[in-house]
């Protein structure tokens, strides 16, 4: 095991040759492949499965001409065995890259929906993106549209689809799958992978005509709702108290810093400078790393977290050792809130909402609370606008004479 320079990151280096040592790797944050350096600016990366099942693979290759590195999703190689998975996950990375470096990728021809989509996938990898067009768009008749005879029709009945297809409540493979409706919010959510996608290659066709296929695709008005549940201070602490020690730490920051669960979940030791008391929130949703200074009290809590990590470990984790997920997360806040006798419908996103709410009522700026958590004042001003009128409209009460 060494360490490799690309791209502007320091990756941890492995032998992927060897499926003992493929078999040690656990998931990297973000999903991050583990990578293997064939020659110079072509590497072929390892992604362990979460669930037990086949990893996946990728290549990566240094691309001349745009002067940055590409990545392409080579697949799981699910009807190989033994020493022939890494042999063809090789020539294939190795492929490509001898295609990237000599120009040749220009030529590749997308077509359909489905092209699209992995076209997009290998220009912005991510999770969400892979997972929304794995489960409704490559099984789905969209995939196989042509793009230059896609209509909004099409997508409109792929929409439909979409709006009836019922969503997981978890995605846990312990026990029976549990449905529910798919809300609205969840619909506009699992859209925009295929917005992103489609948008790249497509221009807008003349609206309210057939052509107009980015009309189908439209957010639903209204679908985010404002948070109505809130848990004042000593709610938040009997919730504490009765949540299981090793998801304490993780629901304690939810309470005492506006961070979303995800990028709470995703911070790492080296993300908190004790000297300057200054958080960086690196991965959230706004694609861009911030700072952010905290108080005393917070800046013991946080060192007290990072206590004996290495730099690149979890700030916060399971018992495993792996940082927390939504599907990880979810059942001992669930088991906590029961135990506390608070509502059912208690989430992390209550704690982040009931955190949200307190500093706008003890009077914060809402420009501030706005940096602070991540968000827009526009966000802020539609949910929580309403306690800054109320608090106006008592300031103003007490000047009565």
């Amino acid at each position: 095991m060494f360490f490799s320079w690309i791209g502007g990151w320091t990756f941890c280096v492995v032998d992927l040759s060897k499926i003992g040592n493929r078999e040690k790797l656990k998931p990297r944050a973000g999903d991050e492949p583990h990578w293997q350096r064939l020659r110079a600016g072509a590497y072929l990366g390892y992604r362990p499965s979460k669930r037990q099942g086949p990893g996946k693979w990728f290549a990566r290759a240094y691309d001349p001409d745009t002067e940055k590195y590409r990545r392409k999703a080579l697949g799981d190689y699910g009807t190989l065995t033994g020493h022939d998975v890494f042999g063809t996950a090789r020539r294939d990375a190795e492929a490509w890259a001898e295609q990237i470096e000599s120009g040749g990728i220009r030529a590749e021809k997308i077509e359909t929906v489905a092209d699209a989509c992995r076209s997009y996938l290998q220009q912005r990898p991510g999770s969400i993106a892979e997972g929304v067009f794995r489960r409704h768009v490559f099984d789905d008749p969209i995939a196989g549209v042509k793009l230059d005879k896609l209509r909004r029709h099409h997508l409109r009945e792929w929409r439909n689809r979409l709006k009836d297809a019922p969503a997981l409540v978890s995605r846990s493979t312990k026990g029976p799958k549990r449905t529910k409706v798919r809300s609205s919010s969840t619909i506009n959510r699992d859209m925009v992978p295929l917005r992103a996608a489609l948008g790249r290659l497509l221009t807008p066709g003349a609206p309210n005509t057939d052509a107009a296929w980015q009309e189908a695709l439209r957010p639903i008005k209204g679908a985010d709702k404002r948070r109505e549940l809130y848990l004042d201070r000593n709610e938040r602490m009997r919730l504490l108290q009765a949540a299981d020690e090793a998801v304490v730490p993780f629901m304690r920051a939810l309470c005492i810093l506006p961070l979303r669960p995800g990028a709470l979940a995703s911070l790492k030791a080296s993300h908190f400078d004790a000297r300057t008391r200054t958080l960086t929130i690196g991965k959230d949703k706004t694609g861009r790393p911030r700072q952010i200074s905290v108080p005393e009290t917070v800046a013991k809590f946080l060192e007290q977290q990072c206590l004996g990590r290495l730099p690149k470990a979890p700030m916060f984790s399971r018992a495993d050792g792996r940082e927390w997920t939504k599907d990880s997360w979810k059942g001992p806040i669930k088991d906590a809130a029961a135990g506390a006798k608070l509502p059912q419908a208690v989430a992390a996103y209550t704690l982040r909402h009931s955190v949200l709410t307190d500093l706008i009522r003890d009077g914060l700026p809402v420009l501030t609370v706005a940096q602070l958590s991540g968000t827009s004042v526009a966000m802020i001003e539609r949910h929580y606008g309403h306690l800054v009128r109320r608090d106006a409209e008592d300031a103003l009460a007490r000047l009565a004479l």
